[in-house]
């Protein structure tokens, strides 16, 4: 792949750009995660008009991207281009024990533990009553529908369902599967996922605590995972969608069920929301991000008569690897 060069004049205002005390730790700490100017703000304890200020140098020289939902503004290192590589150049080169870096870490998972510890109690809260929270989006048939449309009669060896919630998913599809596991950092919501499956009769299923950012589940191992409604939680939807690819098997396939972009603020506060939806071609990036290609793409809008319900939009990516195994389904060992 030829290498994209940038001009003189480019390259010497990214440079300037970065070369800089506050924009440099700033570079460091979005080449690891999406931040608004607030956490920012936290993070570097300086005032908002300055740490806005070194932003904006920085965005203008193309080495940080910025997107706004609604009253927030996101900011990350540029995830490719020639600019894009300076910064992550620029964070390989830095001595991660430098003690301005590790200070700032240190505060960045400050950061990061207040996000999931409000998402947490949350979960919490709400586990028992989840599913009247989803009557927000259009209703729950018509996703379902078109959730069994979109994935076709193939054959599901082995199934994941991650951020399983109450276990829907997993009630919907574990009867097409081999076997199937579903994991949630809630421990409140893995008892309501347990009670329902139970209900269901289900025994090829099992339920795992854990980190959707370092899923407890083997490499290469499912054909089929499923992220329903969970990535409007993340704070790095981007990183879920690798760790999700991490574990598919060579062509496998991952379908995304989720919000289209939206301005429905109150949700932030109100359901833990942190982001407002996803645009076709945020997903699209992330996916090719991940090495997966997209197959398939659906939004379904309201109807009449729905209300201001919010659009539910799915993608099916499939993983690029051609899988070795030729044998037909049926005289393949069951994983």
């Amino acid at each position: 792949m030829q290498q994209t060069r940038l001009s003189f004049d480019a390259l010497l205002g990214a440079l300037g750009a970065a070369g800089e005390e506050t924009r440099l730790r700033l570079l460091a700490l979005l080449s690891e995660a999406e931040l608004t100017v607030t956490e920012l703000v936290t993070i570097l304890g300086q005032s908002q008009p300055r740490i806005s200020r070194h932003l904006k140098l920085l965005v203008e020289a193309g080495l940080v991207v910025r997107h706004r939902e609604g009253s927030w503004a996101f900011f990350l290192a540029a995830p490719g281009g020639a600019a894009g590589e300076i910064p992550r150049s620029v964070a390989a080169w830095l001595d991660p024990q430098d003690p301005v870096l590790v200070s700032d870490r240190a505060r960045l998972a400050e950061v990061r533990r207040a996000r999931a510890d409000q998402a947490a109690r949350y979960f919490a809260a709400q586990a028992p009553n989840w599913d009247r929270i989803r009557a927000l989006h259009v209703p729950e048939e018509r996703v379902e529908h078109a959730l069994h449309d979109i994935l076709g009669p193939a054959p599901i060896r082995a199934l994941l369902d991650l951020g399983t919630g109450t276990g829907r998913m997993l009630e919907l599809l574990a009867p097409l599967a081999e076997r199937a596991v579903g994991v949630d950092q809630s421990p409140a919501m893995l008892a309501v996922a347990r009670a329902r499956l139970e209900r269901a009769g289900l025994r090829n299923v099992q339920l795992r605590q854990g980190d959707i950012y370092a899923v407890p589940v083997e490499r290469n191992g499912y054909d089929l995972v499923v992220l329903h409604q969970v990535l409007h939680y993340l704070d790095d939807p981007a990183r879920a969608l690798r760790e999700a690819a991490r574990v598919l098997r060579p062509g496998g396939r991952l379908l995304v069920v989720d919000f289209a972009p939206h301005t429905e603020e109150a949700l932030r506060d109100t359901h833990a929301h942190r982001r407002l939806g996803f645009g076709h071609d945020e997903i699209a990036a992330y996916l090719d991000e991940a090495e997966l290609d997209l197959a398939d793409h659906r939004d379904l809008p309201p109807l009449p008569g729905e209300g201001g319900k919010l659009t539910v939009s799915l993608w099916l990516a499939r993983d690029r690897r051609i899988e070795a195994d030729p044998l037909p389904f049926t005289h393949r060992e069951v994983a």
